[in-house]
């Protein structure tokens, strides 16, 4: 069973992703940087898809499989010394 996001709102802080199974996800807008400074009007402009969100105007993209697994903003990684 594939599971896909149905809605997307968003609070002052707040990403809220109603999924397909019924639940609902709250993740920190401080977790995806370009959608933390993204006017309200550029948030609503999001296209569903099978696996994930996306922002054509801010080139953000997020994976439902990524949030259900706690990630926020990969592309900005730094790597930890040894």
């Amino acid at each position: 069973m594939s599971i896909s996001a149905t809605a997307v709102r968003f609070d002052e802080d707040t990403m809220w992703v109603e999924l397909t199974d019924g639940r609902t996800l709250g993740v920190p807008l401080a977790w995806f940087p370009r959608l933390l400074h993204a006017s309200p009007a550029q948030r609503e402009r999001v296209e569903l898809s099978r696996i994930g969100l996306h922002w054509e105007e801010i080139d953000e993209d997020i994976s439902v499989a990524g949030l259900l697994a706690g990630r926020g903003d990969m592309s900005r990684r730094t790597e930890e010394a040894a």
